[in-house]
């Protein structure tokens, strides 16, 4: 599975139509629809697609058409990121109508264009599966333990200092939780 850790932005015609696809992290999509429906009011149409993970693991999926035919829009958009193996992301595509009908089979190679598209230019990264970890240590180890969290590129750090420990609690990869486990037996 991958994903991207940005947004990314491409304008791709199809006769005289114009789609504005945005690719963007599942942590900016809610909201994003509606700014882009505010933003572009002469816009005929603000088509989406959507994948990402739940806390079962599970990938959930959703797509909407926005008022173009059923199918033609939302679903082939949603299998661009299905082929493409793209989770927590989401596509979003502004379409201004040019005058000449696409037809069905056209709009939906339309859109999978310009889904392409954007992918094309996006800076595609494997998805790594993010856990939260949580050790203490004694005070004399506090060098230690940060020397170790950085040479680990781990930068998702929250400390607790109580009476006679620090609480850690970082957010990194199994992989990397692997190694720390390893370091703490100092």
């Amino acid at each position: 599975m991958y994903t991207i850790n940005k947004s990314y932005t491409t304008k791709t015609e199809v006769k005289k139509s114009k789609f504005i696809t945005y690719l963007v992290p599942i942590s900016e999509y809610n909201g994003l629809q509606d700014k882009l429906k505010k933003d572009n009011p002469k816009s005929n149409h603000t088509v989406y697609a959507v994948r990402y993970l739940n806390e079962y693991n599970q990938i959930v999926e959703n797509s909407s058409d926005d008022g173009e035919p059923k199918g033609c829009a939302g679903l082939p958009s949603l299998n661009v990121l299905r082929g493409k193996d793209l989770i927590n992301c989401a596509v979003l595509i502004v379409r201004y109508f040019g005058g000449i009908k696409l037809g069905t089979g056209g709009m939906a190679r339309a859109y999978a264009l310009s889904v392409k598209d954007v992918i094309e230019i996006s800076d595609i990264i494997e998805y790594k599966k993010m856990v939260r970890y949580v050790f203490e240590t004694s005070y004399h180890n506090i060098e230690k333990t940060n020397y170790n969290l950085k040479k680990l590129e781990i930068t998702s750090i929250e400390r607790e200092f109580n009476i006679n420990s620090v609480k850690w609690s970082i957010e990194t990869t199994q992989e990397a939780i692997d190694e720390v486990i390893k370091f703490l037996d100092f």
